[in-house]
């Protein structure tokens, strides 16, 4: 895994040490960031679901503003603290570290420190657009409810076989790489 471009274009980051995460591959992620380009710069941005943070240091080292990554597996989050302190961006990063369900239903409103995101990468295990789907429809709702700026981006990444209506946001585009589907949501009006 490594940074594609910006800042840090080149840097190679640690990749998970099992299959618990799941690293998305450069030939998607660039096309993905061909789109997301213009709305990076300034941003605030969710990883959640982060794995070792490729996305949300992607989006650091195009210029976003600050991200906040949330992430459970405990392997995973200390390699993620390794990577941010690789690139030295631990003032513009926060781990949250543990439940990402329970976290965003404690949180009934955008807390200050974090500010709304621009935008939010959801990428679950696939498994839980079939075995969690009621949390992720609870989820997304929370988070274009409550912590999603008025033109912000929700970019879900799932199984191409699986398909989740998220409500309280609307799917503006879509995008197939094999096996994986990636969509743009944005705030339903």
């Amino acid at each position: 895994m490594r940074i594609i471009a910006g800042e840090f274009r080149g840097r190679t980051l640690l990749s998970p040490e099992s299959d618990a995460t799941r690293p998305i591959t450069d030939r998607a992620k660039q096309s993905l960031f061909d789109v997301l380009t213009p709305l990076i710069p300034d941003s605030v941005v969710y990883d959640c679901f982060a794995g070792t943070g490729s996305m949300g240091l992607e989006c650091l080292s195009r210029g976003a503003k600050r991200a906040t990554f949330f992430e459970r597996d405990r392997t995973a989050v200390k390699r993620l603290q390794r990577n941010i302190d690789a690139l030295a961006v631990k003032q513009r990063s926060r781990i949250v570290s543990g439940d990402l369900f329970g976290w965003f239903e404690s949180e009934q409103t955008c807390p200050a420190e974090a500010g709304h995101a621009d935008i939010v990468f959801l990428d679950p295990p696939y498994r839980f657009v079939k075995e969690r789907a009621d949390a992720l429809r609870e989820l997304a709702l929370r988070l274009g409810t409550h912590h999603l700026a008025p033109q912000g981006t929700v970019v879900f990444r799932h199984d191409a076989a699986d398909s989740l209506e998220l409500g309280g946001l609307t799917r503006y585009d879509q995008r197939e790489y094999g096996q994986m589907v990636i969509e743009l949501l944005r705030p339903s009006l």
